[in-house]
């Protein structure tokens, strides 16, 4: 180790810096450019299709930009191709104009993504409407009377013997399940559609209809009458399994030789898919009873496309005829529910079969106050406004179908019929759910007047109410009438005394009174909902509604000096007690407010409300808080602070994060934020001040720094601490705090025996030594810069440094240790220039304090060998063990430190440099093409007048690869 002698290769940046500079070459505006559009000369020889006429060729040039994606397939690319294909295909002769007209227009009437389908009403029926009342199940499922056939048996035998098993539907044994509790009842009829698609699986279709008939007949059962909107829906979901499976099965006889196409028709279909679907049909037909044989019809209506071109417009009509048969006014809606739905889903176009059964249905209106109704009412002792609302999902249903894409005057007719019924506040709610927004904001005025007609008995006001904001949340009402409405609804609402109901209307009503009116009208309405959910603490049971206020409010309202200065926003607030819900809704105010605050505040009023709001999410954080939760927390509070800004006056924006240090204590992302903020703000000060004022701008730097100094320890993730002391470190330096810097510096370095082996990053512990080499090689690079304290001696902070890595505890077979001493080369090297790399304005970096001094320059040199000698010796351990790659790249690594950094004239460090090359290739581990690039920069560096000693070095260093 003693025979080595570091001397620093002297160093002229400046030059070196030009000679690495990229050439500047003036470019006329009329050369190209590569945004500049491209020329292209297109030259195309182009044939005539006639016969005998010569063939010619024309040449063009067009000066446009070339698409080299649009150049493939003469200009087309092959998705454009397919559609083009797909848009003009090839029709066969036999289809007329009219035909193809028709199709249009059937096309046109198609349901679009703007209906609203069955499925999405589907789950609010059922958690809608439920009961806890007992209910049962009655099943005719036959006697097993039936005999497998044998292969021989006549076709007549086979018939007469299906033709007994569906007689048996009604006389055979009979299964009743009684006291069922309302899940017990789904699971039961869960299990009546698994075992249908099991007998059709098993090949048992007179089973499988069995069970769809018996299901069908419960329809008609109205015993449980507040169950039986639920009811529906899971039966007709046995239903459109049935239908599914006898259309798909007709289908796949269709399918002989070849497929039939989506739009097929009667002509295309064999003769025995259409016997086959004549004998389902008439199947249903011998279904004695009237409900059923409704149901089980309307699910195949579908497979009348393989009978006649006409025979489901001819169904709808006989199946809508039908259900002026059935007594009961509930089970008749749903049926018009039910054959409107299949309907729409086979065949939209047809609008007459939905205008009908709308106009039959206004027609049996008259049926719910009469006689029969009533009694059976007073038997199950349900009142007529909770007998109401079980039409209300078919009735919505039926209306949304008939005005789906109806003509402006279909709706005003169908609203006049409404109004000659008079009193009918069922079919007005409705009709204001059902039709499009526009029509009913451009008649609100009108709508008005008819819920005021209405009797309060029969269906509550306030409901109504509900549906009419519905459609002017979506749809503005003229402008002269809004005020003259909100006042209107009002008053109906605020009279309602069920803190329930009242706030499930006012909630709808908040978003019209946001959308048109102004703070003051907005304060009115929180104040009345303060007013009604208070007492008795009912707003613990109307948190979900509470919330959609917030959000409707915030929607609207981003300006939050407007939003704060409202008298009942906070006390609003006040409402969500429960610990989850509150924080929710804070979330969201500074979602809300990150998202729109354009500018920075200082507003006190916004501040202080914020700073309340932020505290609340904070407080929020215990030990069992998870992690992702934090992080979001702490991204809200950290978007609030950024957006906090007192201008010029730095001393109070201090104070703010005296404030927020001590309100945020918990969340350590938003202390690591505070922290930047500071140095930013120490940063910013020394900026504005531009020197004046010094004395006062030093004191407040060095209270930014105590700032830091005091808060840091505090942290408990030792890298975030390392990086905060570095950083407050070069902003203490950047401000000619020389102590402060120093504080921080020599704190960073006692605390590097803290990093622990292990650390945890998004949850997996992975090694801390690629993140503790990243910061020594930072911290090196900044202490270059800092001069020596008087007290401490030469290069006091590198000695201390290398002394903690020195002592620190590696991982076993590491080489970080060793390249760390491999970094602080070029350091020590870059401090023995005349002119350093880089300094401070107004800092006396070593350079100016040392001048140049040869003890100062020795006492580097020393260093250096020191370092070198622990380098070789790890080297030769290297050699010994297993570690001949790790030998070869670190060999190489400190062959290009002294390349870069080395005086290689010196004839000992000349040779060393040339014994670690041929260390690195001995083995073969060094890579080929790095190599050969170093060769080709030294030969390169060797041309220059004072490098030529670096010709001799190259001779001597040779390529050698793993054998």
């Amino acid at each position: 180790m003693a025979s080595v002698q570091w001397h620093s290769r002297g160093r002229k940046y400046e030059s070196e810096w030009q000679a690495c500079h990229l050439e500047v070459s003036a470019v006329e505006f009329s050369d190209y450019h590569p945004l500049k559009a491209i020329t292209v000369t297109d030259s195309k020889s182009r044939r005539s299709g006639r016969k005998g006429s010569t063939s010619s060729s024309s040449s063009s040039s067009s000066s446009v930009a070339l698409d080299p994606l649009s150049s493939m397939l003469d200009g087309t690319d092959p998705l454009s191709l397919f559609a083009a294909a797909s848009e003009t295909p090839t029709l066969p002769h036999s289809i007329s104009a009219g035909e193809l007209g028709r199709k249009r227009r059937e096309k046109e009437e198609e349901v679009g993504l703007d209906f609203e389908p069955w499925s999405s009403k589907r789950g609010e029926i059922l958690s809608r409407f439920t009961t806890t009342e007992k209910l049962s199940i009655n099943l005719f499922m036959g006697s097993d009377k039936s005999k497998a056939s044998s292969p021989s048996s006549a076709v007549s035998e086979k018939v007469r013997t299906r033709l007994e098993e569906l007689d048996d539907l009604e006389e055979g044994s009979q299964r009743e399940l009684l006291n069922l509790s309302q899940q017990d009842y789904v699971n039961r009829i869960e299990e009546l559609n698994q075992s249908l698609k099991e007998a059709w699986g098993s090949d048992q279709k007179v089973k499988a209809l069995k069970i769809v008939i018996q299901c069908s007949k419960l329809l008609s059962d109205t015993s449980v009458i507040q169950f039986y909107p639920s009811k529906f829906v899971l039966i007709t979901d046995i239903l459109d399994t049935f239908g599914g499976l006898v259309y798909d099965r007709i289908w796949s006889m269709c399918a002989d030789p070849h497929p039939l196409p989506e739009s097929f028709s009667a002509d295309d279909v064999n003769d025995t898919a259409k016997e086959t679907c004549l004998n389902w049909f008439f199947k249903i037909a011998s279904i004695r009873e009237l409900v059923p044989r409704l149901y089980v019809e309307a699910a195949l209506l579908k497979c009348n496309r393989f009978l006649t071109k006409s025979g489901i417009q001819e169904t709808l009509q006989r199946l809508t005829a039908m259900i002026r048969g059935i007594g009961d006014p509930l089970v008749a809606v749903y049926a018009r529910a039910y054959l409107c739905r299949v309907g729409m889903e086979v065949a939209p176009h047809l609008k007459d079969s939905l205008n009908k059964n709308f106009f039959d249905l206004l027609a049996s209106f008259r049926q719910i106050h009469g006689e029969s109704v009533q009694n059976q009412l007073v038997l199950q002792r349900v009142e007529i406004p909770i007998y109401l609302t079980l039409y209300s999902p078919a009735i919505h249903w039926i209306l949304q179908c008939v005005a789906y894409r109806a003509p402006e005057v279909l709706l005003t007719e169908m609203m006049d019929r409404c109004k000659k019924l008079g009193n009918n506040a069922l079919l007005l709610n409705s009709v204001m759910w059902a039709f499009r927004a526009e029509f009913v904001a451009a008649r609100a005025t009108d709508f008005i007047g008819m819920i005021k007609d209405c009797d309060e008995a029969g269906f509550p006001k306030h409901l109504l109410f509900a549906s009419l904001g519905r459609s002017l949340s979506c749809a503005d009402p003229p402008e002269s009438e809004r005020l003259s409405i909100l006042n209107e609804a009002w008053k109906v609402i605020t009279k309602v005394r069920s803190p329930r109901d009242y706030i499930n209307c006012a909630e709808i009503w908040v978003e019209f009174t946001c959308r048109h009116f102004t703070k003051r009208e907005v304060n009115t309405v929180l104040a009345d909902i303060i007013k009604h959910m208070t007492p008795d603490r009912a707003f613990e049971d109307a948190y979900p509604q509470l919330q959609s206020v917030i959000n409707k409010i915030l929607t609207y309202f981003h300006d939050f000096s407007v939003l704060f200065s409202m008298e009942k926003f906070l006390p609003f607030l006040d409402m969500f007690q429960k610990d989850s819900v509150r924080v929710e809704v804070c979330k969201s105010i500074m979602e809300v407010f990150i998202k729109h605050q354009q500018e920075a505040t200082r507003d006190p009023v916004i501040l202080n409300a914020l700073l309340h709001i932020c505290k609340t999410m904070h407080d929020s954080v215990n030990a069992l808080t998870l992690d992702d939760e934090k992080r979001s927390l702490a991204l809200l509070i950290n978007g609030f602070i950024r957006m906090v800004s007192f201008g010029r006056d730095f001393e109070q924006q201090l104070s703010f994060c005296v404030e927020a240090r001590a309100t945020f204590c918990n969340l350590e992302p938003v202390i690591i934020h505070l922290i930047h903020t500071v140095n930013q703000l120490a940063m910013e000060t020394r900026r504005v001040m531009k020197g004046n004022h010094s004395r006062k701008t030093a004191a407040f730097v060095r209270a930014c720094a105590a700032y830091s100094f005091i808060t840091i320890p505090s942290l408990t993730s030792i890298f975030s601490r390392l990086n905060l002391y570095l950083l407050s470190g070069q902003v203490a330096l950047a401000n000619q705090c020389l102590s402060q810097a120093d504080a921080f510096l020599k704190a960073a370095v006692s605390i590097l025996p803290e990093v622990p082996r292990t650390i945890s990053v998004e949850g997996k512990q992975r090694s801390s030594e690629p993140f503790l080499l990243e910061f020594i090689n930072n911290f090196l690079s900044t202490l270059l810069v800092v001069p020596d304290h008087p007290e401490q001696g030469v290069l006091y902070l590198v000695r201390g440094l290398l002394n903690m890595v020195q002592d620190y505890t590696w991982e076993d077979n590491s080489d970080a240790k060793v390249r760390v001493y491999i970094s602080a080369l070029p350091l020590l090297a870059a401090m023995s220039q005349e002119s350093y790399l880089y300094t401070i304005p107004k800092v006396d970096s070593n350079e100016t304090l040392y001048g140049g001094d040869p003890k100062f320059i020795a006492e580097i040199n020393k260093l250096c060998e020191t370092l070198i000698g622990q380098v070789l010796d790890h080297l030769k351990t290297l050699g010994r063990d297993e570690g001949v790659r790790r030998q070869a790249s670190l060999a190489f690594a400190l062959f290009g430190c002294l390349l870069a950094h080395g005086d290689l004239r010196n004839n000992k460090l000349n040779q060393l440099a040339v014994n670690l090359w041929n260390l690195s290739h001995k083995h073969g581990f060094c890579e080929t093409r790095t190599s050969v690039r170093t060769l080709e920069y030294i030969k390169h560096q060797a041309q220059q007048a004072d490098m030529s000693h670096l010709s001799d070095m190259t001779a001597r260093l040779s390529l050698q690869s793993r054998a």
